[in-house]
Parts: structure tokens; C-alpha cells; sequence
């Protein structure tokens, strides 16, 4: 029988209710999978983030085998394995001439072009794990002077109904940024549950040995790997967040302390860019856990913020504005990124302990990501598009739709402010307040000038002085406060 649909699942639509999967009969369509090195090296990929991808898929495609569905699926490690997914799509439409090829929308823009060039009729579903379609995000733009995250969330909160009542919301107020601020006292953080962790199955151990064997130069270690790589297991680290960290996210969403990768974050976001979470699960879950009284409204409005605001307001940008977005430079940074970025080598307690971190788990939480390599790369004025890839070179959560405008327009201020309202800067006494770092590190973050001034200290008033003429255009700019968190 002739091949009536060719389904293409990439690595990050582990879904089994697809859009792509609605209407499949396997008497007359077929899936193809494969792992690719490209998706590895056009970025030096973390090991971690390249065993949990491939993990992840190999898991999946035996779902889809159980439930009866021929799928081709290319192995890293088989003979003749086509180098990128172009190769492998262009490989299958002319094996299998199908009538249609499909496929949900890619996360990134270079893979979406490269699947299209290979293939001029590939059709892209809308992806049903976003709330917001491509084209209801460009109609909220439409007519816009600027975009502002906190108006897009609060009508998201209106149109979903989400921590609403009579169409107010919940407690009388849209975010509790200021009941989300909180530094651990001098004695450390409260007692904390830490995840639950998922010790490498056969599967996991074998991607893991290939992985180190097929790229043993790529950074990072998979040593510690424990990370959810099946829909179940996903579940389950859902339900340790909500029911062990949640009460206390929101007041130490922010607090940073040594030897403590994780403290009250969910560790969700790559188990829901592999999509084997469903955002709306985790809203309703987070949301339960307010009404039912087990975590506090400004804990629970936070984690929704993150998902529901930031989340799908970060990809209606990407896919707004690409593909320039990810060349812009608004601040003229053409700095190298420093070498310990790979290493973590450097007498900066704060970096290195992020970036070891980083190295070691793949993971680091949002404001270690914003507020220490992040604001360190701004304050040198590195080359935004070099931050951007190390980002998404280093983190198992990264795909491109999120951790570009994250980096180039949240982190860097490369866009200029269509992300964000003014740049994320800050002094030492910023990491200084919010974290131990600071303790026993040769440097004074309150000091900018002398052998004992902490770099970003002095590298925030450099900042000041060089960008003068940029900032100066900024309407929310204000030079007389020493963090300046817009």
C-alpha cells in the first residue's frame, strides 16, 4: 500500500497525543525518528543534554512500537546514519514517496528552514503544548509600540481563567514580586526535600556510553545524570515539586547558595521542552496546590508566572521576530566569552560555582543563569550571539525558542528592549545579597577599584560609562539604584 503520511517526531515532541499522531493509521502512515550528530555539534552540546535527548527518544519510540506503530528510527551509532534531520527527512520522502509529510512546528528556525528546503510541501501542525498558537501571539503584537510580558500575562490569565475569581485575580493582585525576593538567613536554607532523582535504566546507561564515546570533547560530565526521561517519570517529578518545594519556591525563587543546585525549583523545564509535560498540567497542579491550602498564593502565582507568562511569552517573541532577532547587538558588545565558560577555572566564587554546577548537572536556576553568568557576560560587554550559544550549548533544558530570547533579550539587552524594559544590572552586592557566595571569595563585592575589587563591581560601572548613549534612550533607566531589575 502506498505511503499515505510520513510523520516526522523530532527530539523535543515526545508526545504520544501529538496533533501529528491524531488521525494515524498504521496500516498506510509511518513515523520517522532520528538521531543525528548535527543536532550535537552545531553547538558543542553538554553531554548531559545530549543523553537526555537521546534518551528520551529511545524511550519514546518503544511507546510508539507497544501501541502498534511502524516507526523508522535512525541510531546514532548504526552504519550510515544521515548527518542531520534535513538528511534523514530527505532520505525518507524518497524511500517511502508519501503523499503528505508532516510534522509539529520545530522549536528552532534553523531546523524549521532546513526540513522545508529538503522538503517544500512538509506540513507544520501548530504545537498544541503552547497555549498560545504562533498566530494568536502575533495578533496580541499587532499594533503594539512595545511588548511587555506583564500585560500578555495578564490576559493570559483572564483568557485561560487561571488564579482568577469574578474576573479579578486571586488576592487582589497579578504578581507577588515582592514576596518573591527572598535571601536565605546566615544559617543556610530551610530544610528542603531535594528531587527525586531517576537512576539510569539499559537504555540511559547505553546512550550515556555513546554519548562519552561519540563526543568525548564536548563539555560537561554525565556522571550525575538522574534526570526524567519517560512521560511516567516526568509525572513523578511533577508531584515531588508540588508536594516537597512549592510552599517555598516563591519566597527563595531568587536565593542562591553554595553545594545547592536545585533548593525549591520545579526542575521541570526539560522534561516539559521535551514535551513529555504538558504546561497546563503543571498550572492545574500548581493551582490545586493554592486552593486546597498546601502552598501560599505567592509560591503558586510564580511558578504560573514562569509558565504561563514568561514561558509562552519568550516563543511568541522568537517566532515573531526571527530570523534577525538572533543578530542583534543594541549594546555594540563584541567581547569574547572568557574561556573558563568551559571550565569553570576562575577565582570568581559566584562563577564558579554556577558554571561548575552547570558542568557538572547541566542545570543551573534561573537567577544563576540571569544574575551570574549572565550579568557577568553584560557587564563585559561579551558578543551576545557567543553568550547565546553557550547557553544553549550547556543546559539540558535549552532548545532555541526559549533560550535565545532569554539570553539576547532578557540576560544581554541585545534586542534593545523588546524583551524587557531595561537591563538586568547589578553589582557584586546584588550576588552578595542573595547568595553565600561571596563568603570567602578574594574579592569585595563592595569594593571597584584595587587588587581586592570584585569584577563585577567595577565591570558594572565600566558598564555604565560605555553604554551611556544606549541607556540613556531607555524610558525605565534609572542610575541611582545599585541593582537595576527591570
Amino acid at each position: 500500500m502506498a505511503l499515505r503520511n510520513l510523520v516526522l517526531i523530532l527530539g523535543d515532541q515526545l508526545d504520544a497525543d501529538s496533533p501529528a499522531l491524531a488521525a494515524f493509521d498504521a496500516t498506510c502512515d509511518r513515523i520517522l525518528m532520528a538521531e543525528v550528530a548535527a543536532e550535537s555539534t552545531h553547538v558543542p552540546s553538554h553531554k548531559v543534554r545530549t543523553a537526555l535527548f537521546l534518551s528520551a527518544m529511545r524511550h519514546f519510540r518503544e511507546e510508539l512500537v507497544a501501541r502498534g506503530y511502524p516507526v523508522d528510527y535512525h541510531a546514532l551509532e548504526e552504519p550510515g546514519n544521515p548527518g542531520s534531520l534535513a538528511e534523514a527527512l530527505g532520505r525518507a520522502v524518497a524511500r517511502h514517496s508519501p503523499r503528505r509529510v508532516m510534522c509539529v512546528e520545530p522549536g528552532e528556525h534553523r531546523v524549521e528552514q532546513a526540513l522545508r528546503a529538503v522538503c517544500p510541501t512538509i506540513e507544520y501542525l501548530d504545537d498544541t503544548h503552547f497555549l498560545y498558537t504562533r498566530e494568536e501571539f502575533a495578533a496580541h503584537a499587532r499594533g503594539r509600540k512595545q511588548l511587555r510580558m506583564e500585560f500578555f500575562y495578564r490576559e493570559a490569565r483572564r483568557r485561560f481563567g487561571v488564579l482568577m475569581e469574578d474576573g479579578q485575580p486571586v488576592g487582589g493582585a497579578w504578581n507577588f514580586d515582592a514576596d518573591n525576593r527572598g535571601a536565605f538567613p546566615a544559617q543556610g536554607p530551610p530544610l528542603h526535600v531535594r528531587p527525586v532523582t531517576f537512576p539510569p535504566d539499559a537504555v540511559t546507561r547505553g546512550v550515556i556510553e555513546l554519548v562519552n564515546a561519540r563526543f568525548p570533547n564536548n563539555p560537561g560530565s554525565t556522571e550525575t545524570f538522574d534526570w526524567p526521561v519517560t512521560r511516567l517519570q516526568a509525572l513523578a517529578a511533577l508531584e515531588d515539586f508540588i508536594t516537597h518545594r512549592l510552599p517555598l519556591f516563591g519566597r527563595f525563587q531568587d536565593a542562591m547558595w553554595r553545594g545547592e543546585p536545585v533548593l525549591f525549583h520545579s526542575r521541570l523545564s526539560a522534561a516539559l521542552n521535551l514535551k513529555l509535560l504538558n504546561p497546563r498540567e503543571v498550572i492545574a497542579a500548581a493551582e490545586q496546590a493554592y486552593r486546597e491550602g498546601l502552598a501560599p498564593l505567592p509560591a503558586v502565582e510564580g511558578v504560573i508566572r514562569q509558565i504561563l507568562g514568561w514561558r509562552e511569552y519568550v516563543r511568541g517573541i522568537y517566532w515573531l521576530r526571527m530570523p534577525d532577532y538572533g543578530e542583534r547587538n543594541a549594546l555594540n558588545a563584541h567581547q569574547p566569552l572568557p574561556a573558563f565558560y568551559w571550565t569553570g577555572d576562575t577565582e570568581m566564587n559566584c562563577l564558579r560555582q554556577a558554571i561548575g554546577q552547570t558542568l557538572e548537572h547541566g542545570y543551573a536556576h534561573h537567577i544563576q543563569r540571569l544574575m551570574v553568568t549572565g550579568l557577568y557576560a553584560l557587564l563585559l560587554g561579551v558578543e551576545p550571539r557567543e553568550v547565546h550559544e553557550w547557553y544553549l550549548a550547556v543546559y539540558a533544558d535549552a532548545v532555541e525558542w526559549v533560550e535565545l530570547p532569554n539570553t539576547l533579550g532578557m540576560s544581554q539587552f541585545a534586542d534593545g528592549g523588546i524583551m524587557a524594559s531595561k537591563p538586568y544590572a547589578a553589582t557584586g552586592k546584588y550576588i552578595q545579597r542573595m547568595s553565600n557566595y561571596c563568603q570567602g571569595c578574594r574579592y569585595d563585592p563592595a569594593v571597584a577599584t584595587g587588587p581586592s575589587a570584585c569584577p563585577f563591581t567595577t565591570l558594572y560601572w565600566d558598564f555604565l560609562l560605555r553604554s551611556e548613549t544606549q541607556l540613556r534612550r531607555i524610558p525605565a533607566w534609572g542610575c541611582n539604584s545599585t541593582t537595576l531589575r527591570g
